[in-house]
């Protein structure tokens, strides 16, 4: 059965004929007539609705940004997420490294011109291989505490062992303490008076023979590169003291890093294998290691010098060939 819908906005003559209503003729346009005005009526009524305007959260979030050095207990409680990193409150002091993505304990010492034991050492360190982007690290020795001076009346209240100095005394009472204990370059008597002489006074030696084939350039080869054969002799450029020996700086691989004074190091990439050892003293000339091509294109010696961790064109302190 066929039913027609009746719709007031499309009013055809088919769709509003006295036949399809079933009413008298007079009755449908009465209604028809009726209909329309009521239309006229409601969209004279109409009003359009605008939608409802956003919802402004105006709370003020305290800890939204926190300057390392600013936040205080009351902050950083009020959002558990911004937990400052450790020691946070030293950013951009004298002495004192932020980690930058990607840093390592030993990447940041060749940096800093320090031995990345002493930098486990004077941030207290549990784990060397965990350190986190923003935290701030100690690369300069801690101050050690003055000792107190009444050292004669502890050595009066306890009379020291017979031919005993009095300095024996002194140093066996601050010994356990750990800002007391020598720091890295101490134990090597020639690194720690070319130190006091000045950096100046080191004269490096050529590390290898081989010809120059990749010259120092400060943003994109932080070295020199010598070429070389396969086991070729790679040399101390002067004497030092061995602050890392190791494949973890992701680029160098084999690498030797030597310590000569408080401002020079000097590093020995790419070597085939290494023949000496963390802490060992090297005098200038020795042989510590053989000349490889590890984590390289081709077999050669990148040898860098860095005062005071940053890296410097070593051709200005090697002699003429």
């Amino acid at each position: 059965m066929h039913q027609t819908t009746f719709d007031p906005f499309v009013m055809s003559s088919s769709a509003v004929s006295p036949r399809r209503l079933r009413l008298p003729a007079g009755r449908v346009w009465q209604a028809l007539a009726a209909v329309a005005a009521a239309l006229v009526v409601a969209g004279c009524s109409v009003q359009r609705v605008a939608p409802p305007a956003p919802v402004e959260d105006r709370t003020v979030q305290r800890s939204a940004h926190i300057e390392p050095g600013s936040g205080s207990p009351t902050d950083t409680a009020t959002d558990p997420a911004k937990v400052l990193p450790p020691g946070a409150e030293n950013a951009g002091k004298p002495g004192y490294f932020t980690v930058r993505p990607g840093d390592s304990l030993i990447r940041i010492g060749l940096e800093v011109g320090q031995n990345w034991r002493d930098l486990v050492r004077w941030n207290n360190l549990e784990n060397p291989n965990r350190i986190e982007v923003g935290q701030v690290l100690r690369i300069v020795p801690p101050v050690a505490a003055p000792v107190p001076a009444p050292a004669a009346t502890v050595a009066g209240s306890k009379p020291a062992p017979a031919g005993a100095a009095a300095g024996v005394t002194t140093t066996a009472i601050s010994e356990p303490t750990l800002t007391a204990k020598p720091l890295s370059a101490s134990p090597s008597a020639p690194a720690a008076q070319a130190g006091r002489t000045g950096a100046d006074d080191v004269a490096f030696i050529w590390p290898a023979s081989g010809a120059v084939v990749a010259t120092f350039d400060e943003q994109k080869n932080k070295g020199l590169g010598i070429a070389g054969k396969a086991g070729d002799p790679v040399l101390a450029a002067a004497d030092g003291r061995v602050v890392y020996a190791g494949s973890g700086l992701r680029g160098y691989g084999n690498l030797i890093i030597l310590k000569h004074n408080n401002t020079f190091l000097t590093a020995y990439a790419h070597n085939q294998a290494l023949l000496v050892k963390e802490d060992q003293d090297v005098k200038q000339g020795q042989k510590i290691a053989d000349m490889g091509s590890s984590d390289a294109d081709r077999v050669k010696l990148h040898f860098e010098v860095r005062r005071q961790g940053k890296p410097v064109d070593p051709a200005r302190y090697l002699p003429a060939r």
